[in-house]
């Protein structure tokens, strides 16, 4: 592994990461490995060949993760990508809690990154399924019947960014947890953003 395959932003990345920071470092080298170019988008470590993201190093809570762009595409011999939510397409996840899985699982970790890159040289691609309708929750009706500027606003929005928006509101069970989310959520709509900008 050459020096100057190493962006300084992912150096950074590391450097400040207090939770899975040897488990990184793994991922990063054995992703190196395989000759991918180390760039830095989404505020995580991504991995590209001939500027095609393949895999993405992440952490959360409980695991931090490789994610493969097109996971979903891949054979997966060993049955361990995980499909993040059942909303998310393409993407799938090879999680980890400890440096020490990483290390065992080192030759089929690289088997699938080499598989991602033929994924990328065939030209293959998802067929994202078209999910066009929005079904709007009455809590956020409500409140687009209260200040027309807000549904103004979130119509405004790509239709990526209404999605995010309607599931996040749609999801808890109670009405009052979802009057909560849209309330918590509308200056963001009005600002033109998206739920995660």
């Amino acid at each position: 592994m050459t020096k100057s395959k190493l962006n300084p932003k992912v150096d950074e990345f590391i450097g400040k990461s207090k939770k899975w920071k040897e488990e990184y470092e793994k991922l990063r080298n054995i992703v190196l490995d395989c000759e991918l170019t180390e760039e830095f988008k989404w505020m995580h470590p991504c991995y590209m060949f001939e500027k095609k993201n393949i895999v993405l190093i992440h952490g959360f809570k409980e695991y931090c993760a490789l994610l493969f762009h097109k996971g979903v595409l891949l054979k997966d011999a060993h049955g361990i990508l995980i499909q993040q939510t059942e909303n998310v397409q393409a993407a799938r996840q090879i999680r980890f809690t400890n440096v020490q899985e990483i290390v065992e699982m080192e030759p089929i970790l690289k088997a699938y990154i080499y598989e991602a890159i033929e994924v990328e040289k065939a030209g293959l691609e998802v067929n994202f399924k078209k999910n066009t309708e929005i079904i709007i929750p009455v809590e956020l009706q409500d409140k687009f019947d209260e200040t027309p500027a807000l549904k103004t606003a979130f119509e405004a929005l790509t239709p990526g960014r209404q999605r995010a928006y309607v599931l996040y509101f749609s999801a808890p069970k109670q009405s009052k947890t979802r009057v909560s989310r849209v309330e918590k959520s509308i200056q963001q709509i009005l600002n033109g953003k998206g739920l995660n900008d």
